[in-house]
C-alpha cells in the first residue's frame, strides 16, 4: 500500500498564491524577487545577538548580493564547499546566502558542538574555507598546520578580528562597489552539507541540492501560508534541516523573522506575538509545565475552576475529533455519532471558556495570535496536545529526517489527527513494508516506513556503503521508523527500527557509544538507553550483583544481605546513575545531553529468553516492551 499526496483546494490554491518560487533556479534567487515586491519589509530583527541587526528585505538582498562577491574575491569557486559554525543571526542568513550566490556549499554546525564534531565535519567536507561565529570558536578548534594550510581564508561573524583572520565588516566592505554575482548555478547544484550522526558515533554527510530546499519553500504553503509582514520567531538553531527550512519558507512568504533564543523566549513571544514558528515538543512540555507552575499559586477555589474548565474543553474537543473521524483508530457510525452528542453536550461550557479565559491564557503562553505552531523533532504527549488543543492552540506535528531535507508529512490545520505525523507533502509518497520481508502492507498495519520524494537526498557524502543501506535504486528511503499508514493517506509513526533516540527536545542521541562506555564498568553486565520522546536518557541496566554490593559498600550504603534483596532501593539507584554519569561525561566529545535522568535494575537480556538475536543484537523493541512498566516508573509514570 502506498499513499502519496492528495491536493485539496485549498492546498492547490496556496500553492498557486506561492508559485513564484517554483520558477527559481536556486534558494539565492528568491531575494531579489523579494527586494522587488516587499522591498521595504522587515525581514530580520536580532535584538539578542552579539552585534543587533534589522534589515528590511531591500537591505537583506543588497547585504547577500555584496557577501556574494566577497566570498568569491576572497577565492571561493563555484561548487567549493566552505564550513559555517555559529548560531542563530542575520549574519548567519547572509553568509549562508552568499555562499550559495557564489556557486558554493556550505557545511553547517553549531558553535556549541563538541570541537571533535567540528573537526571533523572540516576534514570530513574538504571545506576550502572556514567561516566561525568568533575567536572562541576558533581556538577551540586548534585547527593543525594541515588544516589551516587548506584553507583560504578564515572569516569571524562578530568580535575583533586577529593575525591571519578577516574580520566581517571589512570582509563585506572589500566587495561594496563591485560588480554583483547573478545565480546562474542549477537546481541540481550541491546547496549545503549537513551532518548527522550514524550507529557508530560518526556523523554522516548529507548533501542537499537547492530542488531539495526548493522543495521545502514551496511545499510549506499547504500547512501555512502567513501574509507578507505577519511576525514569525525564530528560536531553534538555524542550521538544523528543520529551522532552515521554515526559516528559507517563511522568509519567502515576506515574513518578519525574529531570532530569539530559549532565556529570552518568555520576554519574546508577547512582544512579537508571532503568527508561526518552528518549535520542538520539549518547548511546549515546558510552556505546560510553566502554566501548572503558575496555576498551583492560585487559590484553591480558581485552582478548581480552571482544571473544571481545562477537563471540560479537553473532553469537547477530543469527542468533537472522534464526531469528525480525526482519530487515529477507526470510528463506527455509532461512535462518531456518540462522539457528535458529547461534543454537543460540552459546547456551551467549552464556548464560555474560548470567550472568556483561553484568549487570555493562550496571549500568556504563545502571544496570542499563533497560527502555524509546527512541531517536529520528535512526537508531542498526548496530554501536551490535549491541554493546547483544549485552550485553542492547533499544534502542527511535522516528520521528517535530516536526509529528507527535512519535512516528508505534517497534519494540517484542518486535518489534524492527533497522533498521527499528517498527510503527505506535495509530490511525497510513503509506503509501510514489513521489516523483514520487504512485503508492502495495507492501511493500520505497523511495519517499516518508507518514503520516496523530491526531498530525498541522493545519498551520503563518500560513504556508497551506507547509502545503500538506506536508499534503493527506485529511489525509496528507509527512514528507519515504524509505522502505519491511515486511510486518508496520514502516517502515524509507532516506533523506532533504528537505534537513534529523539529526545522532546528535537537532539538525536546514538545510543551505541554511550552503551558502550557504560557497559565497560565492572558494575554493569549490560545496558539499554531509553528516551525516545522524553526530556532525558534513562538506563535499564542489568548489574554484575556482587560488584556492585561490593562497591555499594565502600560508598557507605547498606543494601542489606545481597543486591537481590532491594534491586529498588532508591539511594543505590541514585548512587549508580551518578557513577553512570560520571563516565558518560568523561567520553571525548561528550554532550550535555547525553547524561541520564534514572536508571532502573532489570533481568539480564539473552537468546533464550528472545531478548538478544543470535547475533547477540539487542532487540530494543522487545526490551522495551517487557519493561514497560519500569520505564513508565523511570519517568514518572
Amino acid at each position: 500500500m502506498t499513499a502519496s499526496w492528495r491536493p485539496c483546494a485549498r492546498e492547490q490554491q496556496a500553492l498557486q498564491r506561492h508559485s513564484y518560487v517554483q520558477s527559481l533556479d536556486s534558494v539565492d534567487a528568491v531575494w531579489p524577487w523579494l527586494a522587488d515586491h516587499h522591498g521595504s519589509t522587515i525581514a530580520v530583527d536580532a535584538p539578542h545577538v552579539a552585534h543587533p541587526e534589522r534589515f528590511s528585505f531591500g537591505e537583506l538582498a543588497e547585504r547577500i548580493a555584496i557577501a556574494a562577491v566577497a566570498f568569491r574575491r576572497a577565492g571561493v569557486q563555484n561548487g567549493d564547499v566552505v564550513a559555517l559554525f555559529a548560531e542563530n543571526s542575520p549574519r548567519w542568513l547572509v553568509a549562508d546566502q552568499g555562499l550559495m550566490r557564489a556557486g558554493a556549499a556550505d557545511a553547517v554546525r553549531g558553535a556549541s558542538a563538541p570541537v571533535e564534531e567540528l573537526r571533523y565535519i572540516l576534514d570530513d567536507c574538504r571545506a576550502t574555507a572556514l567561516v566561525v561565529q568568533n575567536v572562541a570558536l576558533l581556538e577551540r578548534l586548534a585547527l593543525t598546520p594541515q588544516q589551516r594550510s587548506r584553507l583560504r581564508f578564515v572569516l569571524l561573524l562578530e568580535g575583533d578580528p586577529v593575525e591571519g583572520v578577516v574580520g566581517w565588516e571589512p570582509f563585506l566592505k572589500s566587495a561594496v562597489g563591485q560588480p554583483s554575482l547573478s545565480s546562474s548555478h542549477g537546481r541540481q547544484q550541491l546547496a549545503t552539507l549537513l551532518y548527522t550522526s550514524g550507529t557508530t558515533g560518526q556523523p554522516k554527510g548529507v548533501p542537499l541540492t537547492h530542488a531539495n530546499l526548493l522543495h521545502q519553500m514551496r511545499s510549506l504553503a499547504c500547512v501555512a501560508y502567513p501574509a507578507p509582514g505577519s511576525p514569525v520567531l525564530s528560536v531553534l538553531p538555524i542550521w538544523h534541516a528543520y529551522e532552515r527550512s521554515a526559516s528559507y519558507y517563511f522568509l519567502s512568504c515576506a515574513c518578519t523573522q525574529t531570532y530569539t533564543t530559549i532565556k529570552q523566549l518568555k520576554k519574546d513571544l508577547p512582544r512579537v506575538q508571532p503568527i508561526a514558528m518552528a518549535t520542538v515538543p520539549r518547548l511546549w512540555e515546558s510552556v505546560q509545565a510553566g502554566f501548572e507552575d503558575v496555576l498551583k499559586t492560585f487559590p484553591p477555589s480558581r485552582q478548581r475552576l480552571l482544571r473544571a474548565a481545562l477537563n471540560n474543553s479537553a473532553a469537547q474537543r477530543l469527542a468533537l475529533r472522534r464526531a469528525r473521524g480525526l482519530m487515529l483508530d477507526a470510528e463506527s457510525s455509532m461512535a462518531r455519532v456518540q462522539g457528535a452528542a458529547a461534543a454537543a453536550i460540552r459546547w456551551p461550557l467549552h464556548a464560555l471558556a474560548s470567550a472568556l479565559i483561553w484568549p487570555k491564557l493562550r496571549r500568556q503562553l504563545s502571544g496570542g495570535q499563533l497560527a502555524y505552531p509546527i512541531s517536529g523533532g520528535g512526537a508531542i504527549a498526548p496530554h501536551i496536545d490535549a491541554f493546547f488543543e483544549a485552550v485553542g492552540i492547533e499544534l502542527l506535528v511535522g516528520y521528517g529526517l535530516t536526509e529528507t531535507s527535512p519535512v516528508i508529512s505534517c497534519r494540517r490545520p484542518w486535518r489534524n489527527i492527533r497522533g498521527s505525523s499528517g498527510l503527505p507533502m506535495p509530490g511525497t509518497e510513503f509506503r509501510i513494508v514489513d521489516p523483514d520481508t520487504g512485503v508492502a502492507l495495507g492501511y493500520r498495519e505497523r511495519g517499516l516506513v518508507l518514503v520516496r520524494g523530491p526531498q530525498v537526498m541522493g545519498g551520503y557524502l563518500g560513504k556508497p556503503e551506507a547509502t545503500e543501506k538506506v536508499l534503493d535504486s527506485d529511489g525509496w528511503f528507509d527512514t528507519g521508523d515504524l509505522g502505519m499508514l491511515l486511510p486518508d493517506g496520514s502516517v502515524a509513526l509507532t516506533g523506532r527500527a533504528k537505534d537513534t533516540i529523539v529526545l522532546s527536545s528535537g537532539e538525536n542521541i546514538e545510543p551505541g557509544p554511550l552503551e558502550e562506555a557504560l557497559v565497560a564498568s565492572p558494575l554493569i553486565e549490560q545496558v539499554m538507553l531509553v528516551g525516545q520522546d522524553q526530556r532525558q536518557l534513562g538506563a535499564l541496566i542489568v548489574p554484575r550483583a556482587e560488584a556492585i554490593f561490593a562497591w555499594a559498600t565502600t560508598q557507605d550504603l547498606d543494601v542489606g544481605s545481597d543486591l537481590g534483596g532491594n534491586p529498588g532501593d532508591p539511594a543505590l539507584l541514585r548512587l549508580l546513575m551518578r557513577e553512570c554519569n560520571r563516565l558518560l561525561k568523561q567520553r571525548t566529545g561528550a554532550r550535555g545531553d547525553e547524561r541520564l535522568a534514572g536508571v532502573v535494575l532489570v533481568e539480564p537480556f539473552s537468546i533464550e529468553n528472545g531478548l538478544l538475536t543470535q547475533t547477540l543484537k539487542q532487540r530494543r523493541d522487545r526490551i522495551t516492551a517487557r519493561d514497560s512498566v519500569l520505564i513508565e516508573g523511570l519517568y514518572g509514570g
